[in-house]
């Protein structure tokens, strides 16, 4: 691990990142360009003081959770990821790998959808890049530890806490389509490590899962209509779409409601009332 030299490529990425560019506010007085220190923080879903340490050239090795979430935050393209990944001494996403890296172009159209509450997901499923609207709705992701920022395993594994309100029909053919998407997932990428040790720590912690497993079932994510129980506006039911991008091999996945409808007011609502920042995370 180069830490001096990851410290000045960390830096100077961040000054380069106009907060326009991540959906924030420019904001009057700022002292310094591009983005500051706790917006990068904010946007990756790390501490200030973690961020602080990596560009002063004395943090910790990062996992590669964190320098995904770090990669992402600053916007960079593939070369540079790949450059921030080798000087914190760790292999850069490969060919056969889930690709996690959510394109410059389809964040500029999350940053557009200002309307809509919409996040992008992996082919595994994790939560990848979300706006405000989608924070506001679904309740704030960089709560979650990055490791832990994965739709399934916070089904299964997670404190079953989601705000989607499911009959129990609903709630058996949606758990078992889940499994069915990660098992696609492994058909699709076979050699990669972080899908293997989720599939591995979902079928030993949860009998449900591993249930669900066994019966070799795939599946794909699909437009549906899902209920949202908000802690202040209530009960939601909003259609659900999915938007593929298929060079990623990930989906844009956005929340709507027919216009004039009480749920369309309640979206309106939360745009007025829900947090204000944009957060692109792992």
């Amino acid at each position: 691990m180069d830490r001096a030299e990851l410290a000045t490529v960390l830096r100077t990425a961040r000054a380069r990142v106009k907060p326009v560019d991540v959906g924030l506010p420019p904001g009057p007085r700022r002292q310094v360009p591009g983005l500051r220190r706790e917006e990068v923080a904010q946007l990756a879903g790390l501490s200030i003081d973690y961020v602080v340490r990596l560009e002063q050239g004395r943090g910790p090795k990062p996992s590669s959770q964190v320098l995904g979430a770090l990669t992402r935050a600053l916007r960079l393209g593939d070369s540079d990821r790949d450059l921030v990944f080798r000087l914190a001494g760790s292999e850069p996403p490969q060919a056969g790998r889930v690709p996690m890296l959510v394109r410059p172009s389809v964040l500029r159209l999350l940053d557009r959808m200002s309307d809509l509450p919409a996040l992008v997901l992996s082919a595994k499923s994790d939560v990848l890049a979300w706006n405000p609207l989608a924070a506001a709705l679904l309740g704030d992701f960089s709560e979650w530890p990055p490791a832990r920022r994965n739709l399934v395993w916070q089904r299964f594994l997670g404190t079953g806490e989601g705000r989607v309100v499911l009959t129990p029909e609903e709630d058996a053919a949606t758990a078992a389509h889940c499994v069915g998407c990660l098992r696609t997932a492994q058909a699709r990428y076979p050699d990669d490590p972080a899908l293997g040790r989720l599939v591995a720590e979902l079928r030993s912690g949860s009998d449900r899962f591993e249930q669900l497993w066994r019966a070799g079932r795939s599946g794909l994510l699909r437009a549906t209509t899902k209920t949202i129980q908000h802690p202040e506006l209530g009960p939601l039911t909003l259609d659900c779409d999915t938007l593929l991008v298929p060079e990623a091999d990930q989906m844009l996945v956005a929340y709507s409601a027919a216009p004039g409808t009480p749920d369309a007011s309640a979206i309106d609502l939360l745009r007025v009332t829900g947090t204000e920042r944009f957060h692109a995370i792992d």
